[in-house]
């Protein structure tokens, strides 16, 4: 057989006609946009943030997204159209602050709060959420994530199809992780730098003050 051939076989998978046509999730920053396969968060997987203190433009980073998917229909197992998927927050370290999550068009009432009793129970209850298949997106604060760890939330996140966010400190920089995508954030005397440490199917890049 030759290769025309069996590459017109549709049970061929073809890795190069597949780059870039997977829509991701616009973040709201063009110019972060720019810089992701698929134009934006990646659907269906796992991201990683690395932060060094709260508070240096985390949340603000994602708001656009998750107000989009508070507010976007989705897709059933069924194949139905359902209402918006959940946002769950699981062992955020402070109370999400309502008056400026409405401000940043996030609807209220598509939000669902964790709080898990450790490590293991915040690991299973994040797994359950992004395997359930009606949680738009799980953000989570683990102290610890190891590898295997993170295979299962990357494994969960595609199960479900649902966004998964882990916040965690910059010294997990030096771990391995399965996430599909690796940020760093640092903030500067002009505003936050975003560095993309690893990204599925991107290279890494920084960019600065995109917030």
């Amino acid at each position: 057989m030759s290769l025309e051939k069996l590459l017109e076989n549709p049970r061929v998978w073809r890795g190069s006609s597949q780059v870039g046509t997977r829509s991701g999730l616009a973040s709201g920053y063009p110019k972060l946009d720019r810089c992701l396969p698929g134009g934006g968060w990646p659907r269906g997987a796992l991201t990683e943030i690395l932060i060094g203190q709260y508070g240096i433009g985390e949340l603000r980073l994602l708001m656009p997204a998750l107000a989009q998917l508070s507010a976007e229909e989705t897709p059933a197992y069924t194949g139905e159209v359902t209402e918006p998927g959940w946002i769950a927050w699981v062992a955020p370290p402070f109370q999400p602050y309502a008056p400026a999550l409405q401000q940043h068009g996030i609807d209220l009432s598509r939000m669902l709060i964790v709080r898990p009793k450790d490590d293991s129970e915040l690991l299973w209850s994040a797994e359950q959420a992004l395997s359930s298949g009606t949680c738009a997106a799980v953000l989570l604060w683990p102290d610890k994530l190891d590898d295997q760890a993170s295979r299962r939330l990357q494994l969960a996140a595609e199960k479900g199809n649902s966004w998964a966010i882990a916040f965690r400190p910059l010294a997990a920089r030096q771990q391995a992780s399965a996430a599909a995508l690796r940020l760093e954030l640092q903030f500067t005397g002009q505003g936050t730098r975003v560095h993309i440490l690893k990204s599925r199917g991107g290279r890494p890049t920084v960019l600065n003050d995109l917030l």
